[in-house]
């Protein structure tokens, strides 16, 4: 994607539940790939789509905080969790403007699992008119748009953008059954995040 005048935001929304490594790198390669002035990690209150989250919302953002400090061009966006109740990615993106303003680009940054379900979002067709797409891989997804949304990008000339990525397989539900089981997570999380995994005794039930 070539860099254009004005400002450009990343967005990457999530339940980091905890934040891992994984979020990290793909915040830092969106960032350098995609020429973005910042990267905004968005931690959802209550995603709606998804069981219950392990940790409170303090615990994430706390943890967020900790994982982002000191990594240039990376910020907490707390506004969801500020809103509270039920999650929509269409309410952030209107409550910050996304798309309001043609000086300043947004895009919102996502793995292939989540853009096969993109169609399934609540607003989905508002969603991809606020904001550009940017996607990365995951293990059994293919890094491909739903037929519907397909059509739409074409529509309007913005197609998905396409991160160099090679799929991990490091996942929160993986880091949980560890820290459940008093295992290491060392090289999964960051370590200050570990740490205060440990310290707070999250996801032990």
């Amino acid at each position: 994607m070539t860099r254009t005048a004005g400002q450009r935001t990343g967005l990457l929304g999530g339940s980091f539940d905890p934040v891992h490594v994984v979020h990290l790198d793909l915040a830092r390669t969106a960032r350098a790939h995609l020429q973005l002035d910042t990267v905004q990690l968005i931690p959802a209150a209550a995603p709606w789509q998804r069981a219950p989250l392990g940790a409170s919302p303090e615990d994430r953002l706390a943890m967020l905080a900790l994982a982002v400090a000191g990594e240039p061009g990376l910020t907490v966006n707390a506004a969801e969790i500020a809103r509270s109740g039920p999650t929509y990615t269409v309410d952030t993106l209107r409550a910050m403007g996304a798309g309001d303003d043609p000086a300043h680009t947004y895009i919102w940054l996502l793995g292939s699992d989540q853009l096969a379900n993109f169609c399934t979002w609540h607003a989905w067709e508002e969603i991809a008119s606020r904001v550009q797409l940017a996607v990365a891989s995951r293990p059994g997804f293919a890094p491909a748009p739903p037929e519907a949304l397909s059509r739409l990008l074409e529509a309007r000339a913005t197609p998905v953008a396409h991160l160099p990525w090679s799929p991990s397989p490091v996942s929160a539900t993986e880091i949980r059954a560890r820290a459940k089981a008093g295992l290491s997570l060392d090289g999964l999380t960051p370590a200050v995040v570990a740490d205060y995994i440990r310290t707070h005794h999250l996801y032990q039930t």
